[in-house]
């Protein structure tokens, strides 16, 4: 399992990892499929469907409120943005658990979220984010000024670090758990039964991880956010 390869294209000195573009895109298709299909024909009653999308919704400017304060201005601003941040990992983090396809010790299917340096792309996107909106929110002299003091400029890095690397250790490791059950259920017959039902348990509380660890990386975005912006809840 650790040793699993991926195919990958050479565009000059670019590499593209073919398996993590391809899940990426699925991940954003399955995204878009559902909020589309969800927001179609919209009633002042809602339906069931409308329902769901309007909670996660709603989920998601809870956290802006938590952490941004109640003022319409930022739930305005930043919702639809960290909706999509919320559902993009959320969803990224479940692809791993519906299966696993490997030929010839290739991977073909994989969580996005499981590879380190794909975890730190998307933190490396936040901390641009929310650097890029402190200094516009606070004037670049403003903003430039706090990192007078080198702790500041640590704590940008500490950030950068801490954010990827929590999600990528938690999608990670129940992959490589899930792998091992797999290989287990393969082993012997008489393992099969004790393998599956543990598969089963993993799953489902890997599910509840993948879950919790959006929550936890749009929180920590938004903490971020008010941070370097000046915004105090």
């Amino acid at each position: 399992m650790l040793e699993n390869k991926t195919p990958t294209l050479n565009l000059g000195p670019i590499t593209l990892d073919l398996t993590l573009l391809a899940m990426s895109i699925l991940t954003i298709g399955i995204i878009f499929g559902l909020v589309y299909w969800a927001s179609r024909n919209m009633t002042v009653k809602p339906t069931k469907k409308q329902n769901v999308l309007e909670f996660f919704v709603d989920f998601v400017n809870g956290i802006i409120k938590d952490n941004l304060g109640t003022a319409s201005e930022y739930t305005k601003s930043y919702s639809l943005f960290l909706f999509v941040i919320f559902s993009f990992v959320l969803v990224a983090n479940q692809l791993g658990l519906l299966a696993h396809l490997q030929v010839n010790g290739y991977s073909f299917w994989s969580s996005p979220t499981s590879n380190m340096f794909y975890d730190m792309g998307l933190s490396l996107l936040i901390s641009l984010f929310v650097n890029i909106e402190g200094a516009r929110r606070q004037g670049f002299k403003a903003y430039i000024s706090e990192y007078k003091n080198p702790m500041n400029i640590l704590e940008v890095f500490t950030d950068f670090l801490s954010l990827a690397l929590r999600l990528y250790g938690n999608i990670f490791a129940g992959e490589i758990i899930l792998g091992l059950l797999v290989q287990m259920s393969q082993a012997s017959i008489f393992l099969f039964p004790f393998a599956f039902i543990l598969n089963m348990v993993w799953t489902a509380f890997s599910m509840f991880i993948g879950f919790l660890q959006a929550y936890v990386f749009t929180m920590l975005t938004t903490m971020y956010l008010a941070k370097k912006s000046g915004i105090e809840a």
